[in-house]
């Protein structure tokens, strides 16, 4: 099964749209994860129509219409991969316990909130993905979103993509 993940897409007030090659992966993904941070409800609209599968969280920068339509906190079994996405997991120090502290019963938690990139495994096994931002690099070198394949319940592979400046 092939996975995008993105977060903190801030449309339209970081860009006016999603690059095309985020677009492109979203059209040819089993499923997308969003991690929260859309800010308005068309970006929700447009993605809906165009993934075959969207499983999406609100942020903390997504108001009353886009909180009425999502959860906080948005769990899914992909083919006995347990998945978790929410927005924001608090600070850097100590993620991981506190993380797998608050979803022992995950494989995968997928976030945003800081949009910097982060791949790592707590220590019951439990895999942190946070995408970075395809719009809002802030001190990051690139934007960026991922790709991920399962197979089983398995996590496969794992790809950060770099995308290009507007």
């Amino acid at each position: 099964m092939r996975l995008v993940l993105t977060a903190d897409t801030h449309l339209p007030k970081r860009a006016r749209d999603l690059p095309g090659p985020l677009w492109t992966a979203i059209e040819a993904a089993d499923v997308v994860l969003h991690a929260g941070d859309w800010v308005d409800e068309s970006l929700l609209d447009a993605m809906t129509a165009r993934a075959r599968r969207l499983i999406g969280v609100y942020g903390n920068n997504d108001g009353p219409a886009l909180r009425a339509r999502l959860p906080e906190v948005a769990r899914v079994d992909l083919d006995g991969l347990r998945v978790a996405v929410v927005h924001e997991t608090g600070p850097r120090t100590g993620r991981e316990q506190r993380c797998a502290a608050r979803f022992p019963d995950v494989d995968l938690l997928v976030f945003g909130h800081s949009h910097i990139p982060w791949d790592t495994v707590a220590p019951n096994g439990l895999r942190l993905l946070n995408p970075g931002s395809p719009t809002d690099r802030r001190s990051q070198p690139h934007a960026t979103y991922l790709e991920a394949e399962t197979t089983g319940a398995r996590l496969t592979r794992v790809r950060l993509h770099t995308l290009p400046r507007p």
